[in-house]
């Protein structure tokens, strides 16, 4: 079954617009758990991120700041 032959006869509403709302509304649950699901994603590894800069800015300030001030140079 040749798909191009299928929607060849089809008026071009059915191709660009019935098809793609079928889908939603049959989908239309799935695709919004897997954004859903991406969005919390990312959200997360960008919070991960930031706490391990932080981390990391804190612990180089105060580690600079002990050998500094205990005068071992």
């Amino acid at each position: 079954m040749d798909v191009k032959r299928t929607f060849a006869g089809l008026p071009w509403w059915v191709t660009w617009v019935a098809i793609p709302v079928i889908a939603l509304v049959v989908f239309g649950s799935l695709i919004a758990h897997i954004v859903g699901f991406l969005v919390g994603l990312l959200f997360k590894i960008l919070i991960f991120a930031a706490l391990v800069g932080g981390i990391i800015y804190l612990v180089r300030r105060f580690t600079s700041a002990s050998s500094s001030s205990r005068g071992d140079w």
